[in-house]
């Protein structure tokens, strides 16, 4: 319903105040909304797929495939790992969550590691492979809302995006032995 006073209030102030016409107005919102339409489709996909791997039970069958190598320690690390890679090659945070979740939680369930670390490693992972990855919808715009060279702004902003998602890595390694 927020959607919908904020575009109600907004078509009143524009016409009142005569900035856009009553047909200029409504124009723009369908532009708006049209240019979302991707961004909604993309979420949709995402979720879907996340759907799919709870159905088919991925979570659970990638545990019982690494039961006999992989420590439940090191669980929310390889999820971190995990989340970071398909984030950064997809440029999707929410995909990359519904993904995860989806797979993490089962398997941290079966190999009885650290529920909460898993979760956090999956969030973490998603939201900072997508604000290095290139083709990130966030990366997009930040820079040209600084009026730089895309590249040039994914080139700078690397080295410390990569010296805290490493400190974070090393610190999911940590806590999944401690905890």
């Amino acid at each position: 319903y927020s959607v919908l006073t904020a575009i109600t209030i907004g078509i009143v102030l524009y016409t009142s105040q005569k900035v856009f016409s009553f047909t200029e107005t409504v124009d723009l919102i369908f532009k708006g909304i049209s240019g979302l339409i991707p961004l909604a489709l993309l979420m949709m996909l995402a979720f879907a797929i996340g759907t799919v791997c709870k159905n088919l039970g991925t979570g659970i069958y990638i545990a019982e495939i690494t039961k006999g190598w992989l420590s439940p320690s090191f669980v929310p690390f390889t999820v971190f790992v995990v989340a970071c890679i398909i984030a950064f090659s997809t440029g999707t945070s929410w995909g990359t969550f519904a993904i995860m979740i989806a797979i993490g939680v089962p398997m941290a369930q079966t190999l009885d590691a650290n529920l909460y670390l898993t979760i956090a490693a999956a969030l973490g992972g998603g939201v900072f492979g997508d604000h290095c990855s290139p083709i990130s919808d966030t990366t997009i715009i930040s820079s040209m809302a600084s009026a730089c060279d895309h590249i040039d702004h994914v080139k700078t902003q690397l080295p410390y995006a990569l010296t805290a998602g490493g400190i974070t890595a090393i610190i999911y390694l940590v806590l999944g032995i401690v905890l």
